[in-house]
């Protein structure tokens, strides 16, 4: 059997794999066309004249035109109509990849007068229930503090707790540039989440080094970090990761698009398993790196990753998620009657 078709056997197979993503931003996973239906609807401009110009503005290129498409992206999400359609068509390519639960950091930073942080649960709230009824994937969320807006780190806490009581918000999390703003400008505020019941995540080591996640143990005592792939320059962070089993959100795509990893290398996913360190697999801003969590786990059969090695990326991503331990076992069944 050729290299080609035994990976158009595994992709298959991948394909159908039930799986859990615990790792991507709402903005992020909003493809082209929904953007710009959105953009059409709330009359904003974009920097294209059609759908297939904007497709193409769409495509990355580098960090600098990444940050401009995810900030018009975000200024074309407005109305919680808006935000019922894109966790819809979110959980509907979830599903198209078999994708049974999500896990998604949403951004609170909307001014007041767009949008209210009560209509914004309200709208995910109808999004995630209208989406799992039309296609049977499920989601929960996790609001996420943005480091260079740390004054609206309680807000962010507040509207976590608010989505906690509806129950549709499992945990507080930290993304944004890290340059400039540790993590123990955000401590007492994730020492609130925790004392409130708030699972605590964190982004991590990624465009900063291994100090950074060495502070988001400590300040924050983060559950999960998001990226931390340059915990490899730190050989006791290593040996600390690996003793804790902290699991470790990993977006090979994101990695290369983003120039934290070289694109002509393997990703290092493969030295941080061999060294024991927990690992999961998920898809970041899928559409803005074209890719999605298929493909992810593609990238890493195309490099050596055998199917035991990917079915327990699999594994490990369920067992880090933030579902109780109930749901966790129906997902388990599901899971091994797959291999049957």
């Amino acid at each position: 059997m050729g290299i080609d078709s035994e990976l158009n056997q595994i992709s298959d197979r991948l394909r159908q794999m039930p799986k859990v993503e615990i790792h991507t931003h709402l903005i992020g996973t909003a493809d082209a066309e929904t953007i710009y239906q959105m953009a059409q609807r709330n009359q904003v401009a974009l920097p294209a004249g059609s759908l297939e110009e904007w497709k193409l503005f769409y495509e990355f290129r580098d960090f600098t035109h990444f940050i401009e498409v995810y900030s018009i992206a975000r200024q074309c999400v407005q109305t919680a109509d808006d935000y019922v359609f894109l966790v819809e068509r979110f959980l509907k390519h979830q599903a198209e990849q078999n994708i049974r639960y999500s896990e998604v950091h949403f951004g609170t930073t909307l001014p007041s007068d767009r949008l209210s942080d009560a209509d914004l649960l309200e709208a995910l709230s109808v999004g995630a229930i209208q989406g799992e009824a039309k296609y049977g994937s499920r989601v929960k969320f996790i609001a996420a503090i943005v480091r260079h807006s740390p004054e609206r780190q309680r807000q962010t806490l507040e509207c976590a707790l608010r989505g906690q009581d509806r129950g549709i918000v499992v945990g507080l999390g930290l993304a944004g540039q890290e340059a400039g703003y540790p993590p123990e400008d955000f401590a007492e505020t994730f020492a609130e989440a925790r004392r409130q019941g708030l699972r605590v995540v964190a982004h991590a080591g990624e465009a900063a080094g291994a100090e950074s996640i060495w502070n988001a143990l400590e300040h924050l005592q983060a559950e999960r970090i998001g990226h931390r792939i340059r915990c490899l320059e730190d050989d006791a962070l290593m040996q600390s990761l690996c003793d804790l089993q902290i699991p470790l959100e990993v977006s090979p795509q994101s990695n290369y698009c983003l120039g934290i990893v070289d694109r002509h290398q393997p990703h290092p996913i493969r030295q941080l398993v061999d060294a024991g360190l927990y690992c999961t697999l998920n898809s970041d801003d899928p559409p803005m790196f074209q890719t999605d969590l298929v493909n992810e786990y593609l990238t890493l059969a195309k490099q050596g990753f055998s199917w035991k090695d990917l079915w327990q990326l699999n594994l490990n991503t369920l067992e880090a998620s933030f579902l109780p331990e109930s749901e966790k076992n129906n997902y388990r069944r599901e899971w091994q009657a797959f291999l049957s």
